[in-house]
């Protein structure tokens, strides 16, 4: 790919400026797989230890600026107090996510549960993070079901499809004029027949019916093998009802790994479409979060990491030669359409990435500048005691 011309640069820059990536509270804490959680040093003990991690990452990179909070693993008496901590550390609390799945209750469902008083208690689980978003001054409501079933015959698939909309429709009428509601889909896991949200369409049929503040959220980790999720991506920009992402890494199933690890390729066409169409500046709406467990490597640097691929995706999708990417496409030049795409992927933009950070007054590198900053082992040190957070708090 020759070198991008000044007005290009300028172009792929200021949208870099502008991009804004969630990091979850839960990545920085111990997780793990069905088998162990393996501890590690210096985790958090409690949410605002979490916002503090979070704050780091964001004081490095410079585009994260926002972090998501898990309800109840992130319960606090005072979330306006959190709140307020978090804009001391220079972050803002982001979306909340709602946990209906780690509850004896739920083990035949919840929302989509054949027991009456179950539901019940689901939504107003549902009901109240709506209410910590009033405190937190969140925007988004995120949910994801486990509920599903796991032999033929066990439930009527249909009467779940209604109890679960009946779940959305008193949840989304709960919301206020600024709030939204994302709906997670997931092909399987823990439900193995038939899972209540598998798939786009499903999420997309029940957000269509409910309304404008009603999106889905793509899990990029939450697909059959082979699928193509950047076909959604399209599909669902075009709809106006893509509203957010949950960024890591698949290579068997829901591995959550970080984002871009196993096929960067991947990584990049999402995000070319994203630009494609012009879903990119934070004013569009669609809210860039990352959903990683991080259970053998360090936690602060991996979620770096991944926000420096989502960068790196990002810039070599803006760097896609579109007006001869069109052309190549009406004139039906197979080769020469995909030989567009591969110079933008195949550009090293760490260059690049790097002299925008140092303009920004922040480290060209910052995962050095994290191995530099002793942040580590001042938090091992002081966190030595205590509980540590988990995926039950």
């Amino acid at each position: 790919m020759t070198q991008p011309d000044a007005q290009t640069l300028q172009r792929v820059t200021s949208a870099l400026r502008a991009q804004r990536i969630e990091t979850p509270s839960w990545a920085y804490a111990n997780s793990g797989t069905r088998f162990k959680v393996f501890p590690q040093e210096g985790v958090p003990r409690n949410p605002y230890e979490k916002v503090a991690d979070a704050a780091v990452v964001h004081r490095l990179t410079g585009v994260a600026p926002t972090v998501a909070l898990h309800i109840p693993w992130d319960l606090v008496d005072d979330y306006a107090d959190l709140a307020a901590y978090a804009g001391d550390q220079g972050v803002r609390l982001g979306a909340i996510n709602a946990n209906v799945f780690q509850d004896n209750d739920y083990k035949l469902g919840s929302v989509t549960n054949p027991d009456p008083g179950v539901r019940r208690k689901a939504i107003d689980h549902l009901l109240e993070c709506v209410d910590i978003m009033d405190r937190t001054g969140s925007r988004d409501l995120k949910l994801w079901f486990s509920d599903g079933i796991n032999y033929p015959g066990q439930d009527d698939i249909r009467a779940r499809q209604d109890r679960l909309a009946t779940a959305l429709r008193e949840t989304y009428d709960r919301l206020g004029d600024d709030q939204r509601l994302l709906l997670e889909y997931k092909l399987f896991e823990p439900a193995f027949y038939a899972t209540d949200v598998p798939d786009w369409g499903t999420a997309y049929a029940h957000c269509l019916e409910l309304g404008p503040k009603a999106q889905v959220v793509i899990d990029t980790g939450h697909h059959a093998p082979g699928t193509n999720i950047e076909f959604i991506v399209a599909f669902l920009l075009r709809a106006g009802k893509l509203g957010a992402f949950d960024f890591n890494s698949r290579f068997y199933a829901d591995d959550d790994l970080m984002v871009g690890s196993a096929d960067p390729f991947q990584l990049f066409r999402i995000m070319h479409e994203i630009v494609r169409g012009d879903a990119l500046a934070p004013e569009a709406g669609i809210a860039f979060m990352l959903d990683q467990c991080h259970n053998i490597e360090p936690k602060i640097p991996a979620i770096i990491r991944s926000v420096l691929n989502v960068q790196e995706a990002t810039a070599k999708a803006l760097l896609v030669d579109s007006d001869a990417l069109a052309a190549a496409q009406r004139a039906g030049d197979v080769l020469g359409a995909n030989a567009v795409l591969m110079d933008a992927y195949n550009t090293d933009v760490r260059p690049l990435l790097a002299e925008l950070r140092t303009d920004l007054g922040l480290d060209p590198d910052p995962m050095a500048a994290y191995a530099r900053s002793g942040y580590f082992e001042r938090i091992r040190a002081e966190r030595a005691d205590g509980q540590q957070a988990g995926w039950g708090a």
